[in-house]
């Protein structure tokens, strides 16, 4: 903006300029204000941190380089962030520029948030380890926070400040947008200065929540012991078709009849039921994943697939915090301490096996719709899968349990799976509609099923349907055996019939 242009649509960084504002655009250029002001200050902030409790700490030797990286993580990159932001609004301010495309250019940038505050748990913990349990180094950070530039506050403060930074942009943007009037010219920019704004704050949540939720799985992986078909399950892993495993309940329960205290954790895939080894005590979930917690836990029962399952309470009048789960043939009677407790693990249970329920759903439709082509092609392939020989071990007893998927373009079709055995008798038929007589081409994978983690890829073979009209139209049902590729052994055993329609 220029200074022959319309004061309202300009800031004003002098005295006279303010004074011929109307009251709405003296109140944004206050909120414009506010904004440079505080981050300023925590410009300062960063600066702080770096002078007097970084410079010293690294100095000292008390910490190695990997705990100091855990402790201030990427605070030279916040530093450099913010810093050009500062830079960037008082040279707007000078120029009489809009602030909403500055601040949308800035806050694209500042991605090291991400990883600061995914990590900043850690280093906390860290710190408050150190400090608890050694008494010269706290009595180090207590002296070096006595530089009047700490203003009384301990590191622990001042590395909770970033976090509480970002979630701040969003309310200083409102706040300017609110005294921003419709046809100004830089309304257009702010509202996407607070989209960006909003999405950082998100990105930053989304990565805290995952950064627990992986430290979580890592926990459970080393504190339950598993048995059956959980024996070698990575927890922190893909599930069989929900994408990433996630925990997203965890707490103490009783039978309701034994009063046998079970830990469960219910994942997005499936309920595991465990009891502790010996008998420990914890006031809750923080409590229990804490690394200060060497509990050990075993496998009750088997787990409990959540696409398998039905949640109820005994009486929906009732005031006693029980409710039951059906898995198939077998029911768990399950007591919580309360009723809100018992009303948490309901609505979780209900949700997560609703959207497992919906996700297998929308596969099968898919593989519906592929097959639903019309007949209207030029002609039809007939496809028996006999069997396979020599497949590829995967499980510990030598064996594996594997199934064949037969595609054609779109048209899939998946056998059941054979449990056991390297050598599986499928006898398994399906039906292609074929569209394209050099274009489409028999595709046949074998995999191991899995009911925990994503099927292994046990081999795969492909025959051009070109190449089966010229070496088996007019035989009739041919059998043939086919080579797996991309592994280093298994065969699979067909019968085709290529049947072409008259022209």
């Amino acid at each position: 903006m220029t200074g022959d242009s319309d004061p309202s649509q300009q800031w004003s960084s002098d005295q006279t300029g303010l004074d011929s504002l109307g009251p709405l655009d003296k109140k944004r250029q206050g909120s414009i204000d506010e904004l440079i002001e505080t981050e300023e200050r925590y410009v300062e902030d960063l600066q702080v941190v770096l002078e007097v409790f970084y410079k010293p700490m690294s100095e000292s030797g008390r910490l190695n380089k990997a705990e100091m990286d855990m402790i201030f993580v990427n605070w030279k990159e916040l530093l450099a962030c913010n810093t050009k932001l500062v830079k960037a609004l008082r040279l707007c301010k000078k120029s009489g520029g809009e602030i909403g495309d500055l601040l949308t250019a800035e806050l694209s940038n500042m991605q090291p948030y991400v990883r600061f505050c995914s990590s900043q748990f850690n280093g906390a913990a860290l710190l408050q380890t150190r400090t608890d349990n050694e008494p010269d180094f706290k009595i180090f950070l207590k002296k070096i926070a006595t530089d009047y530039r700490c203003k009384g506050m301990p590191l622990s403060s001042f590395l909770l400040k970033p976090m509480q930074r970002i979630t701040r942009y969003p309310l200083h943007i409102k706040k300017i947008l609110e005294c921003t009037p419709e046809g100004h010219a830089d309304r257009g920019s702010l509202k996407e200065a607070l989209e960006r704004a909003e999405e950082l704050c998100q990105q930053v949540n989304e990565a805290v929540r995952e950064k627990e939720n992986c430290e979580r799985l890592q926990w459970i992986q080393s504190h339950v012991q598993c048995d059956g078909p959980l024996e070698h399950l990575v927890f922190n892993s893909l599930t069989s078709c929900l994408g990433p495993r996630r925990l997203l309940h965890s707490g103490k329960l009783h039978k309701a009849k034994s009063n046998k205290e079970l830990w469960a954790f219910l994942f997005n895939d499936f309920l595991l039921l465990t009891h502790a080894v010996k008998q420990f005590t914890s006031s809750g979930p923080d409590k229990l994943f804490s690394n200060k917690n060497n509990v050990q836990l075993k496998m009750y029962k088997p787990p409990v697939l959540l696409n398998e399952i039905l949640v109820k309470l005994p009486d929906p009048s009732s005031d006693e915090p029980i409710f039951h789960i059906s898995h198939i043939d077998r029911v768990y009677s399950l007591r919580t301490d309360n009723i809100n407790e018992r009303t948490a693990w309901v609505q979780k249970i209900k949700v997560a096996s609703e959207d497992f329920i919906e996700t297998e759903l929308k596969k099968r439709e898919k593989v519906y719709l592929g097959r639903s082509v019309k007949a209207s092609g030029i002609g039809r392939l007939l496809v028996t899968i006999l069997e396979a020989t020599e497949l590829k071990a995967i499980k510990p007893n030598g064996k594996s349990s594997s199934y064949c998927e037969v595609t054609m373009g779109s048209q899939t079709f998946t056998s059941r799976a054979i449990n056991d055995t390297l050598n599986p008798k499928w006898n398994f038929n399906c039906q292609f509609h074929i569209k394209d007589l050099y274009q489409d081409v028999l595709c046949i994978t074998i995999n191991e099923k899995d009911q925990f983690s994503p099927d292994v890829f046990l081999g795969r073979t492909e025959v051009p349907v070109a190449t089966i009209k010229k070496e088996f139209e007019n035989k009739g049902p041919v059998t043939r055996r086919l080579l797996l590729h991309e592994v280093a052994t298994g065969e699979v055993w067909v019968r085709l019939d290529l049947q072409l329609y008259a022209s």
